[in-house]
């Protein structure tokens, strides 16, 4: 049906009566793009993002590791390890500009309606929109997507769709969204990054069972080659329907994207030496400083490129499981924290690269600092009887002796009041006389290094502790049935966090198998100060909500936090085109691009040519 049909159609709809919401509907005017605050950035009838390259040749390959192995296609359920990149072979409703803090633009959808009262919004879809089985992308298949993924998915997208009351096909090309009265001013964003499958190739199929067919999609890769565990290949799509649409002009350059399975990142480093691999995203301090010494490097083959992130820093830490009783008392998980060496850690094994890290919200205007502002007083003092008396009384950020040994007796005074003392240099529970054993589970044996001197301090307060190494497979097993003391876990943060914050925090995950809370927290406290966040409605309501929910999380000492750095090592052959100034919010591999005559003599340099 033409625009204009359909605009003719609706003129007919609204002139009967009681039609109030079709109404309301007609008199929203249809917009390119939404903005989280403020307006777009871009305007109507932009030609690209600005820092890509219009012009960029299509070709080559990227070659990337990934670690462990993989036994599924299907990157939306509970069961089963998904394979690295499958993103790549789906569309969305709309697509994020990496240059802007969060603004979506339209992609399957040509337009967006919003309700100015945010209860409801409508999206149009592209009358190209095709999947790669040249079937139109229709209203239909939105509202079978959001369902299939909010009733069958992973608990992921439960919460994060939590305040949508209803999805309708309005007619073929048009999906309306109903939302709760309280809801989240992030929500209309979240449903823009909906990934739109076909609902006549799901008919009839279990879509909650792993499967490693080639699963059809709509985006601008599709699946090559599946070598189960080993080897996922994916390959552009020449007759992409999209491949013209400003968010995409200069993207997807490259023409196949490979992701080889490695063991652990120590054989991984060793294949993209030597040449096996064509980029390497660099996790480790000490790699970044010594191992890239190699003749290729000399020889300006290979390029280290350090790309500052303005993204907060997010949380990386040692998470304690509440569902443990041994980590039930804040005296203990205090103690702990107080048994990590930072200092240490940063001047022996990163060559003083990292900063620690203190919030959940680092290296961002929602990190809590001092003493609590009145904005948070206001959100905290009706809670005032279930906080502890720090989060009022104690700035931010903790402090503690910079030296390891007097931490270590403060530690052990802390254990002692929570019911622990020293047998024979074990510490033992005084009423049960059983002693306090820990484990941390890991798949990736580079951490080992980092555990290792935790285990140690630990060890002179009188907790026995090991480290458990196992495969990816049994670690996510493990992970979704919570099966661990502590694990190295990270809670990732944008600049503009919403209703992620439910499914990493609040009481209805905690028990929800694969969710990500992985703390185990089943607090209301916290629950209540998760939902101020979400229906924050201004930035500095946002950010008082975010410094108020950082408070109380640290003064429960959940986590021991870890450390960070505000950028992305990459190392690459230098075969690839890419933009500088890289965007200022996000790193989008989707615009980078294979350079034809520098990728000839990289090519000969790696394996004679590919």
């Amino acid at each position: 049906m033409s625009r204009i049909v359909k605009a003719a159609l609706t003129a007919v709809i609204l002139s009967l009566p009681g039609v109030t919401l079709a109404a309301m509907a007609q008199e929203t005017p249809t917009v390119h793009a939404l903005a989280m605050y403020d307006e777009p950035e871009l305007p109507a009838g932009f030609d690209h993002f600005a820092y890509v390259n219009p012009e960029a040749p299509v070709g080559g390959e990227l070659v990337r590791a990934a670690t462990g192995s993989f036994d599924s296609t299907n990157p939306f359920i509970v069961k089963g390890t998904p394979a690295s990149g499958l993103m790549e072979i789906y569309d969305t409703l709309m697509v994020q500009n990496p240059d802007e803090p969060f603004t979506m633009y339209g992609l399957l959808a040509e337009g967006v309606r919003l309700d100015p009262d945010r209860r409801w919004m409508e999206f149009d879809l592209h009358p190209e929109a095709r999947f790669h089985d040249e079937t139109p992308v229709r209203a239909s298949d939105v509202v079978f997507s959001f369902r299939l993924l909010r009733d069958e998915g992973a608990p992921f997208y439960a919460a994060y769709y939590a305040d949508v009351t209803s999805a309708q096909a309005i007619d073929e090309d048009t999906v309306r969204f109903d939302f709760a009265e309280d809801n989240s001013r992030e929500l209309p964003l979240i449903l823009g990054q909906l990934p739109i499958l076909p609902e006549h190739y799901w008919k009839g199929r279990d879509f909650a069972t792993p499967t490693l067919d080639p699963l059809l999609s709509s985006g601008p890769y599709r699946i090559a080659e599946v070598d189960p565990g080993r080897r996922i290949v994916y390959e552009r799509v020449g007759d992409y329907w999209g491949k013209d649409l400003p968010v995409n002009r200069g993207r997807h350059n490259i023409k196949r994207l490979i992701f080889d399975y490695y063991r652990d990142q120590t054989v991984a480093l060793e294949a993209f030496k030597a040449g096996n691999l064509d980029m390497r995203v660099e996790s480790s301090a000490r790699n970044w400083a010594t191992a890239y010494d190699f003749p290729a490097v000399e020889q300006g083959h290979v390029k280290k490129l350090l790309i500052p992130d303005g993204q907060p820093a997010g949380m990386q830490a040692f998470v304690m499981n509440l569902r443990r009783d041994k980590f039930k008392d804040a005296r203990v998980r205090e103690a702990f924290n107080l048994a990590f060496d930072f200092p240490w850690l940063n001047d022996n094994l990163f060559y003083g690269a990292y900063e620690r890290t203190h919030s959940y919200f680092e290296n961002s205007p929602m990190a809590a600092e001092g003493l609590p502002s009145d904005g948070e007083l206001a959100l905290l003092e009706p809670y005032r009887d279930q906080l502890p008396e720090n989060v009022f009384k104690k700035s931010l950020p903790i402090e503690h002796p910079q030296d390891l040994r007097p931490r270590l007796r403060e530690a052990l005074g802390l254990l002692r009041n929570a019911g622990y003392e020293v047998h024979n240099g074990e510490l033992v529970n005084r009423k049960t006389g059983e002693p306090f054993t820990l484990e941390i589970l890991l798949y990736d044996a580079q951490f080992e290094r980092i555990v290792q001197p935790l285990l140690t301090n630990l060890e002179r307060i009188g907790v026995q502790g090991k480290i458990r190494i196992v495969d990816v497979n049994q670690y996510l097993n493990r992970l979704r049935n919570f099966d661990y003391d502590m694990i190295v876990g990270s809670f990732p943060q944008s600049a503009n966090p919403g209703n992620e914050q439910r499914e990493y925090w609040t009481t209805p995950y905690a028990d929800q198998p694969q969710s990500r809370n992985l703390i185990g927290l089943k607090n209301p406290v916290i629950d209540a100060l998760v939902e101020q966040l979400i229906r924050a409605h201004t930035r500095e309501e946002l950010d008082t909500a975010a410094q108020a929910l950082d408070r109380v999380l640290r003064w429960g000492f959940y986590v021991i936090p870890q450390y960070h750095l505000a950028a992305t090592r990459v190392a690459i052959w230098d075969k690839y085109g890419y933009a500088d100034p890289f965007p200022e919010y996000n790193l989008d591999l989707s615009a980078w691009w294979v350079d034809p005559e520098r990728a000839k003599v990289i090519n000969q340099r790696q394996h004679g040519g590919r």
